[in-house]
């Protein structure tokens, strides 16, 4: 006979920093809620996350990679 006396995985939210219960019982988990969720997609959608690029200088050709050595 076993009891399950844990308590559930708790997480810090990735928009507010807050607890985030991360269970299935969360259904939006990783966040701690749906207002959490939505400034998240937000963010992506407005290209808030991005990959750190060098600016290509202004005369460098653009288009067939092959042409560009």
């Amino acid at each position: 006979m076993s009891t399950d006396n844990h308590s559930p995985t708790m997480v810090a939210c990735p928009t507010c920093g807050g607890p985030s219960v991360f269970a299935p019982s969360n259904k939006f988990r990783p966040f701690c809620s749906n207002r959490c969720r939505q400034i998240d997609l937000g963010a992506w959608a407005n290209e808030e996350f991005r990959v750190p690029a060098q600016t290509p200088p202004e005369d460098a050709p653009f288009g067939d990679p092959k042409t560009e050595l």
